[in-house]
């Protein structure tokens, strides 16, 4: 079955509706009676529906886009397909966060135990469904439309949100919030984790900073573990996904849109910024850091305490920050501990010497 989703969509809207409301202007050859369903990466995009550009990276995806229309800066228009029409305006970003607040207006606040106006006073809300032997403990929370599977254990203060899927045999831990997220079999998530709150979205701008709706959810397959305190945002359009058999250790944050492939291991402290993909088997020592955008390849390894700041093939070995390869880093570091004890080298004390 289907899952009906975790946002009701408004409209269709006209275009020029739409250009209104975000602060663009229409293409010449546009109409602006076109009625625009929904808003979609540009990927993803097609007849009838909205897209954004505003990151250069995604040029490749801009061309090849079958998206009606698009919010875009004047100079990428060129790159745009004919088929599609533009509504250009000189902050993108800020145009689609108005976008996707007029299509799902309720977006703005997320979801828990139920949408608004509807509350749940204690314990299993009525049209959640539990399946046999599901064990709900003292203080948790089932919200309306929820469906847990047989087998699995709502811990001592646990929420699960509103129209929530947890498979069979799964363990939810004590004080655990668990919203906007489709849930498999077998998954443990300990004390503490927090699963589908919005991802950190915001339109920067000279007049403060825009918050951009987050209408996506978490996807967490089969066999996943994750560890205390750590946390998983959900998507801004396209889903977080969790690939089944992966390991994730305490106090882990999981950014908007990222990808994790099956079987990775993600050590404690580690922070993986938004949109980021990880192939399968890839392998993260703790405190790593991994900026937006970027792409690890599968079966990579980075050592602890790395800053990954540029794609990574697959099966490389990398550390250090900025992150490189292990044998480039190695070498660095003894040409560095070399240099430093060289005792002809001399260091003012006003450089930072002994004695500063």
């Amino acid at each position: 079955m289907e899952h009906p989703g975790f946002f009701n969509r408004a409209g269709p809207f006209s275009l020029g509706l739409v250009s209104e409301t975000v602060g663009a202007e229409v293409g010449a050859n546009a109409s602006l009676d076109t009625q625009v369903i929904d808003v979609r990466p540009l990927d993803d995009a097609g007849y009838g529906d909205l897209s954004f550009i505003d990151n250069p990276k995604y040029l490749p995806a801009l061309e090849k886009t079958s998206a009606a229309a698009c919010i875009i800066a004047p100079k990428f228009v060129r790159k745009l397909p004919s088929e599609t029409a533009a509504l250009t305006m000189r902050e993108p970003y800020r145009g689609f966060a108005r976008a996707i607040a007029l299509f799902y207006p309720e977006s703005l606040r997320p979801k828990t135990a139920g949408p608004a106006g509807q509350a749940v006073s204690e314990g299993v809300h009525p049209t959640a469904v539990l399946e046999d032997n599901v064990i709900v403990e003292p203080g948790a929370i089932v919200g309306s439309e929820a469906h847990i599977g047989c087998g699995t254990t709502i811990a001592a203060g646990a929420v699960v949100g509103y129209r929530v899927y947890i498979g069979r045999d799964s363990y939810i831990g004590p004080n655990a919030s668990v919203t906007h997220a489709l849930i498999g079999n077998n998954v443990v998530i300990h004390a503490g984790v927090a699963i589908g709150q919005d991802g950190f979205g915001f339109a920067m701008g000279r007049d403060g900073h825009m918050k951009v709706p987050q209408i996506g959810r978490v996807v967490i397959q089969d066999d996943v573990e994750i560890g205390a305190n750590s946390t998983v945002d959900r998507g801004a359009l396209r889903d977080t996904i969790i690939g089944e058999g992966t390991k994730i250790d305490n106090l882990v944050q999981i950014g908007h849109n990222v990808v994790v492939g099956r079987h990775c291991i993600i050590v404690s402290q580690t922070g993986i910024s938004g949109s980021s993909e990880l192939g399968d088997f890839v392998a993260l020592g703790g405190q790593v850091g991994v900026v937006g955008h970027l792409k690890i390849g599968a079966g990579a390894q980075i050592a602890g305490s790395s800053n990954v700041r540029g794609d990574v093939p697959a099966g490389a070995r990398w550390g250090g920050t900025p992150a490189k390869p292990v044998r480039l880093w190695f070498r660095e570091l003894t040409l560095l501990r070399q240099l430093a004890e060289r005792k002809d080298v001399k260091i003012d004390k006003e450089e930072g010497g002994d004695g500063a």
